[in-house]
């Protein structure tokens, strides 16, 4: 059921989940947003393009052995609706999942043709199959490596939206000019529609003066597209994948899950606008 609060996108949004740092909460927010607009009634789809495979474990989706997933779509032009699984919590959420095949994409990925847009392309062919208003999806949220090649490329050629998760830690701004020097690179020579969107604090202790300057800094350069609301740390949000579930299915009244939920909303109420 769609709860009111959480408008419904007219089109379907499309986010890379990046940050050429590794550690900062990029896995565990692309899931944990993504189940967060599900449970309002959104129909989402998360597909996992790092190797490790960390969201489709959270996810509780099957990436073993011969499972089917990004590796195909990407390699085989598999259409993405044959690889998704739905997310056995939730069950307007799906994942495609990222096997142990993707990490030789990369290789793979330099001799093909529109090694750029595969991903774009697979996404395009879905959209084109689910574009009736009870199948569309309301988000596509792409979670890739904590690293720039062609597998984070065709992330970012895919997506409309970037979403940055920054940890409230020294060093959180580090990298981040150049993570947005990338993404302007990418808007200018490969997607016209890609635009930095949403940048969301992690783990934040509000009891440090670390985790409050840090959010203050990065709110002075980017008031307009930092969220108000940041995630805490969590111990719940750390067990929840261990036993394949998201923090919104894991422990709803949790800290981390409301925060998330909260997150989820302003995401939702800014694209309303």
């Amino acid at each position: 059921m769609v709860n009111s609060e959480f408008p419904l996108p007219k089109y379907t949004r499309v986010f890379t989940v990046s940050n050429q740092k590794g550690g900062v909460g990029k896995t565990t927010t692309a899931v944990n947003l993504a189940a967060a607009l599900a449970e309002q009634g959104a129909r989402v789809l998360v597909i996992d393009l790092d190797p490790q495979g960390n969201a489709s474990t959270a996810l509780g989706i099957e990436h073993r052995g011969d499972t089917a997933g990004s590796y195909e779509a990407l390699i085989d032009a598999t259409p993405l609706q044959d690889l998704m699984q739905q997310c056995p919590d939730i069950p307007t959420l799906w994942g495609v999942p990222a096997t142990l095949d993707l990490a030789g994409a990369e290789i793979e990925l330099v001799t093909l043709e529109h090694r750029e847009y595969r991903l774009r392309q697979a996404i395009a062919r879905l959209l084109a199959a689910t574009n009736s208003e009870e199948t569309m999806f309301h988000y596509i949220f792409v979670d890739c490596p904590p690293s720039l090649g062609l597998l984070t490329i065709n992330a970012f050629v895919a997506a409309r939206e970037v979403l940055i998760p920054i940890q409230c830690e020294y060093y959180a701004l580090e990298g981040l000019s150049q993570l947005i020097n990338n993404v302007n690179l990418l808007s200018e020579h490969l997607n016209p529609e890609l635009r930095l969107s949403t940048i969301l604090l992690t783990m934040f202790d509000g009891r440090t003066n670390l985790s409050q300057q840090v959010a203050e800094e990065v709110r002075t350069h980017f008031a307009d597209e930092t969220l108000n609301r940041s995630i805490p740390r969590s111990v719940r949000i750390s067990e929840a994948p261990s036993y394949g579930q998201t923090v919104i299915s894991y422990d709803p009244n949790s800290s981390g899950a409301v925060a998330y939920r909260e997150a989820a909303l302003e995401i939702a109420q800014r694209g309303a606008k």
